[in-house]
């Protein structure tokens, strides 16, 4: 299985989507500093993932959730996720 996910940054507030095999893993090196495009903007928290069969799927889930509909989709899935944060 590989994973599309969606961070969200406590210092800025703002998402980061990606992919990876190994979840668990992947997270701990956001949280860690480990991964360069991130390093400066941890905590992180994850908001959203799915699952998919192969990598080709992942990447393509997280090409699209980077999208303008993708952003939009995201938006309303996470609607009621952003209300229980602004409580």
């Amino acid at each position: 299985m590989f994973y599309t996910y969606v961070l969200l940054s406590k210092k800025d507030g703002k998402h980061y989507t990606g992919y990876t095999k190994d979840l668990k893993l992947r997270f701990e090196q956001h949280q860690n500093g480990e991964v360069d495009s991130t390093k400066y903007r941890r905590p992180f928290e994850i908001i959203y993932y799915e699952a998919c069969l192969d990598q080709e799927d992942a990447m393509r889930r997280e090409k699209y959730l980077k999208s303008y509909h993708g952003r939009m989709y995201l938006a309303k899935r996470l609607k009621s996720y952003s209300t229980r944060l602004r409580d």
